[in-house]
């Protein structure tokens, strides 16, 4: 039971040091990812009032979190 949580813990260690070294190397490149503007994403401002819903921003996160999970599974799988 512990060696399948070192495991995971391991993975996604890995995961997010992938994700920061992206990170890193698209800021350097000048591009900014587009997180917060993606098309469904609602935005409301009127004379005294901004109202923000980042809903296509939500589901695009939960999707890539998601297909990460199904991969990291599956290989805990395989061994």
């Amino acid at each position: 039971m512990l060696d399948e949580v070192g495991k995971i813990l391991i993975y996604f260690g890995l995961i997010l040091i992938v994700f920061g070294v992206l990170l890193i190397l698209f800021s350097k490149a000048g591009s900014s990812l587009p997180i917060g503007r993606l098309p469904g994403d609602i935005y409301i401002k009127r004379d005294n009032f901004v109202f923000y819903f980042p809903l296509g921003t939500s589901i695009l996160i939960s999707l890539i979190l998601t297909g990460l999970s199904f991969l990291i599974m599956l290989l805990m799988r395989k061994q």
